[in-house]
């Protein structure tokens, strides 16, 4: 069972990684959801898988009653759980929360985000990262991670998701704070981002003692 890392970010929160190694009907078998209408076999199984792992960190989360809300935001309308998921194939990962919005973003190396690092940071905001693969990688999960977070259409990465800070806390793990104003001009998130050697993550924290 190729169960990359499982974690609880607070008292109120799960997460996990998935490496998918298994073939589709391993996933397909154990959610009652179909995937029919996904016509790519890829796409059709990061569906499946992560489907799987929000059951796999909740037993009891209904799947069912997944739906997009008008901002094609994926929701559970009558609660119990706040979730988000990603895919970056061969990995997928999750993040339920039971208080509030959340956001999870993960993304495999690839080197063609560099050539495009201009069309979602600032120039401001690229002065506070090396500009190499990772980092610049890092920045890019974080955002998204608050895109989903935020979970709003018409978002400018550069204009709406503004980094304003961030930190270490070990060489692979940071803290990033990123404005918000689309909900409200004082609005900050911090976001909690890993850097591994096959992808970077970002989700979202509440901790206050990771305020930046």
């Amino acid at each position: 069972m190729p169960l990359f890392r499982e974690w609880a970010p607070d008292e109120h929160s799960l997460a996990a990684v998935w490496h998918i190694t298994e073939e589709e009907h391993f996933f397909a078998d154990q959610v009652p959801v179909r995937a029919d209408t996904i016509r790519h076999g890829k796409r059709r199984i990061e569906f499946l898988a992560g489907r799987f792992l929000l059951q796999y960190l909740k037993n009891d989360f209904p799947l069912h009653a997944i739906a997009k809300n008008p901002n094609d935001k994926p929701v559970l309308p009558e609660g119990p759980y706040h979730f988000s998921i990603s895919h970056s194939y061969p990995y997928v990962a999750c993040i339920i929360d039971e208080l509030g919005d959340t956001g999870i973003d993960i993304e495999c190396e690839r080197a063609s985000i560099l050539s495009v690092k201009h069309k979602f940071l600032t120039p401001e905001e690229s002065e506070l990262f090396p500009d190499t693969l990772p980092d610049i990688l890092l920045a890019w999960t974080a955002k998204e991670a608050a895109y989903k977070y935020q979970g709003l259409r018409g978002v400018d990465f550069r204009q709406h998701l503004r980094i304003v800070g961030w930190k270490n806390i070990t060489e692979a793990e940071k803290i990033i704070s990123i404005k918000l104003p689309l909900i409200d001009d004082s609005a900050k998130k911090t976001f909690k981002s890993l850097i591994d050697k096959d992808f970077c993550l970002s989700y979202a924290i509440r901790y206050k003692h990771y305020k930046i």
